[in-house]
């Protein structure tokens, strides 16, 4: 009798083919409805596998939500270094800003998930979702384009970054529209860069004036 070669089922994952494939499926339901979407049941479900098979990739569903939202980070990442690669006579932080109001907008379940969990906040110093943001951020520093003095330039990276953070937030509840201030939100983000590479220039100004007078 002629062999047959044993084909592999259309739903069968093995090695890292079924965590690759929880994570984009999570993905997927996050950009509909954020972490509450995510449900480590419904994905084996929806892609064909038993209900233990997910842990062995994963502990629990924390541990997913974690591995999601780190290639989220990443993806935004990816954004930033995107938009502050183009040419453009905008700053780079300008083009970032913009970029992170933009991912925010269009795509807020992930941004949800990203920004409005604990995820994040769980996560052990070391991990790869840690790593993911601390790689973000570096970003929103290096958009500063000005050399380090102290730490001016993370103090200035947080501030705008916790101010995109509360346009985004409140442009998705439908609580900022803008009219109040006459004013749309990219040009309050245009605002926010302004205001951030005034107060950083001042600053760095003042720092080195104190170290050359020693006072």
């Amino acid at each position: 009798m002629r062999s047959q070669l044993a084909r592999k089922p259309a739903n069968t994952y093995h090695h890292g083919d079924l965590r690759d494939a929880l994570i984009k499926a999570a993905l997927r339901e996050a950009e509909q409805g954020g972490a509450e979407a995510i449900s480590i049941k419904a994905l084996a479900k929806q892609l064909g596998v038993s209900q233990p098979a997910p842990y062995r990739h994963f502990a629990d569903r924390e541990a997913l939500l974690a591995a999601v939202t780190a290639v989220a980070f990443r993806q935004l990442s990816g954004v930033f270094r995107e938009a502050m690669a183009k040419p453009s006579k905008q700053s780079k932080l300008s083009r970032l800003a913009q970029a992170m109001l933009e991912f925010g907008l269009r795509r807020n379940g992930i941004y949800r998930l990203m920004f409005a969990s604990r995820t994040v906040s769980c996560a052990t110093k070391g991990s790869e979702l840690h790593e993911a943001t601390r790689e973000t951020f570096s970003l929103v520093i290096e958009a500063l384009e000005v050399p380090a003095v102290g730490y001016l330039r993370e103090r200035q990276a947080l501030k705008i970054w916790a101010a995109l953070h509360g346009v985004v937030m409140l442009a998705e509840q439908g609580l900022f529209t803008g009219e109040a201030a006459h004013a749309t939100r990219e040009e309050l983000v245009e605002d926010f860069v302004s205001e951030t590479k005034a107060a950083l220039a001042a600053a760095i100004k003042g720092e080195r004036r104190r170290k050359k007078t020693g006072t």
